[in-house]
């Protein structure tokens, strides 16, 4: 996220970079389930560089129906990206997918619910599907990970907004992608906080008993 402006061509420099840092992070995390994500909405980068690092799965963006985000016109991709997994030959790896991504205005499809649009993903092979709030740090709506939840049976990630304060409602989620509430200050260009994230993991392991 440091990279903004974002644009929608990442150069070479951006693939080798970040192969780097995904294989370092790799060696340091040999079975941990690791992913990556390169933005804007390069997609296929970030299958090439999971794939030459060793890792499990990306987060895409645009995945299914387009809509107008920070950078401009974000257009639909599935067909293109699903046939560029199977010919570098990595079809092992998973796709996990924004779905009314943040950071979007999606007067485009309001006539289209979270739960259609999670469908539709669905429908395009999607791996999971992940719901957001508005922005990075937003909290996502209970109500709509319960809609999608009931809509597909493929995993829902929540994507943004956990925080140790309300992550009781969003433990039926199959994952929950956490970055600002662990930094220091609860800002995401900060580094990670250590007690944040001790207290935030202490407090879902009492929830789970």
């Amino acid at each position: 996220m440091h990279d903004i402006p974002y644009t929608f061509e990442v150069g070479p420099e951006v693939c080798s970079s970040m192969t780097a840092v995904c294989s370092a992070v790799r060696r340091l995390c040999p079975s941990w389930p690791l992913g990556v994500q390169i933005l804007s909405a390069a997609n296929q980068s970030a299958l090439a560089v999971a794939l030459a690092s060793g890792l499990d799965f990306i987060r895409a963006e645009g995945f299914v129906f387009s809509h107008v985000a920070d950078e401009g016109l974000l257009n639909a991709c599935a067909g293109e990206l699903l046939r560029y997994r199977r010919h570098i030959g990595a079809e092992h790896i998973q796709i996990f997918t924004d779905i009314k991504k943040k950071h979007s205005a999606h007067a485009l499809t309001s006539d289209v619910s979270i739960a259609e649009t999670a469908q539709a993903a669905k429908f395009f092979l999607s791996d999971g599907v992940i719901v957001t709030g508005t922005a990075t740090g937003a909290q996502a709506d209970p109500k709509e990970l319960r809609d999608v939840t009931q809509s597909v049976q493929i995993p829902v990630l929540i994507g943004s907004g956990v925080t140790h304060s309300n992550v009781e409602h969003f433990l039926p989620a199959g994952a929950m992608i956490i970055g600002s509430h662990f930094k220091k200050d609860g800002h995401w260009a900060n580094d990670v906080d250590e007690e944040r994230v001790k207290k935030f993991m202490e407090k879902v392991y009492k929830l789970r008993e």
